[in-house]
């Protein structure tokens, strides 16, 4: 449902982007998904210092939010971009 490409930058902060092409449907369901996808990244504890770029597949266009995020977080931790918590 996603792709998620990610490359180290020297900022200290973590920069995201979320193109979606025409693929995925109209200007509204793009930028919904978009939305989406930037609120569910605002949740997830991520390491800092990387620029992210999150690229919906067409079948996210009818994906819930629930989807969405927890297709996120897998895609994110499979990256190795999530903060692991300490037991």
């Amino acid at each position: 449902m996603l792709a998620v490409r990610s490359i180290a930058n020297d900022l200290g902060v973590t920069r995201l982007a979320v193109p979606a092409s025409k693929r995925v449907g109209n200007a509204v369901v793009r930028n919904r998904v978009r939305r989406r996808l930037k609120e569910a990244f605002r949740y997830l504890p991520i390491m800092e210092g990387f620029d992210i770029v999150i690229t919906p597949r067409p079948v996210a266009a009818k994906a819930t939010f629930g989807q969405l995020s927890v297709d996120l977080q897998i895609m994110l931790s499979r990256a190795r971009l999530l903060i692991k918590e300490k037991p």
